[in-house]
């Protein structure tokens, strides 16, 4: 409870800093996970406040993604296409290829070089986290990929917004590069919403339509870790894939929405209680993000992580220009 009442004072304070005048131009989510990463680098996270601030990071970030699907309906689905689909197919297998290429290149660890991979090409830290059931990774290097992608992703989040009038990029466009390049969940739906409506709900679409990538590659993962282990004679307990069944959750409530009319006034109860939660999550990733720990590891890792955030949003954007 201490965690989540702090995540939720952050979220509130962010709401109110928005009545100062300048300050309403940016989301909540962006200013809670600015907060939370101010509050946890300059003052610190309580130790009683930690299970709280983990459980609004994964529970209720999953509970508001599954709400977010009563803004959107089916027809908005199918926009994302063939063609985004294999949009997001694409620059996320070439992430993860060139990740796991350049970190052997430069000296990073394999599995750490595998952990910011898979972070940065699908779904941020709970991406790590899965992909870490299989990779097996040290402690240190899962919470070295966490606070990489989860400070690239919110440098995403903060430039994207700025960058959409001057690379020419209408909603739907922004929408899919957002989506289909930025880290995390929470950050995709803060940063694809500064460019309005429209572009949010396609962004948010097209970023979960990457996050039911997970499964797949993290069972791939798994058994090209048997096969090295029986290459080596190493015996390796094969991990299982995680399901992201909050996608599901999702899923049905875009089935929900375009079946029945939801009257309005509970539409937008239902609008301002996802940002609100979204907002807690953001405060809880701010909340997580250590900085000292991208230090404690050396720069490789971090380089690694930089070159990994610039190669999605370079390749996805081309990609996206050229069908667009």
């Amino acid at each position: 409870m201490p965690g989540i009442a702090l995540t939720a004072a952050i979220a509130a304070l962010a709401f109110a800093l928005r009545q100062i005048p300048g300050v309403s131009a940016f989301s909540p989510m962006i200013i809670a996970i600015v907060i939370g990463m101010a509050f946890h680098n300059l003052v610190g996270t309580p130790v009683v406040a930690k299970a709280g601030v983990a459980f609004t990071m994964r529970k209720v970030l999953r509970f508001a993604i599954i709400l977010l699907g009563l803004q959107l309906t089916a027809a908005q689905v199918a926009e994302v296409g063939a063609t985004g689909i294999a949009i997001i197919a694409t620059a996320l297998l070439a992430t993860f290829a060139f990740t796991r290429w350049f970190g052997a290149l430069i000296g990073v660890d394999r599995k750490l070089a595998e952990l910011i991979a898979a972070g940065t090409s699908i779904c941020g830290a709970s991406a790590v986290i899965a992909t870490n059931t299989v990779t097996r990774a040290p402690d240190e290097d899962v919470a070295y990929a966490v606070a990489c992608v989860t400070v690239f992703g919110s440098i995403a989040m903060f430039a994207y917004p700025l960058l959409q009038a001057a690379l020419g990029l209408d909603a739907h466009a922004y929408g899919l590069w957002s989506g289909a390049s930025i880290h995390e969940i929470a950050q995709v739906v803060a940063a694809s919403f500064q460019g309005g409506q429209q572009a949010g709900e396609f962004g948010t679409v097209a970023k979960l339509t990457r996050v039911m990538m997970l499964a797949p590659l993290v069972i791939a993962l798994g058994l090209a870790a048997s096969r090295r282990a029986k290459a080596t004679g190493v015996d390796h307990a094969g991990g299982t894939a995680p399901m992201p069944w909050f996608v599901l959750g999702f899923v049905a409530m875009v089935g929900l929405n375009s079946l029945i009319e939801i009257p309005a006034e509970a539409k937008a109860w239902i609008v301002m209680s996802t940002t609100f939660l979204l907002s807690m999550a953001l405060a809880a990733m701010g909340l997580e993000t250590d900085f000292r720990k991208l230090k404690a590891r050396g720069g490789r890792p971090l380089f690694l992580g930089l070159a990994s955030f610039l190669f999605i949003a370079a390749f996805s954007l081309i990609l996206v220009k050229l069908v667009g």
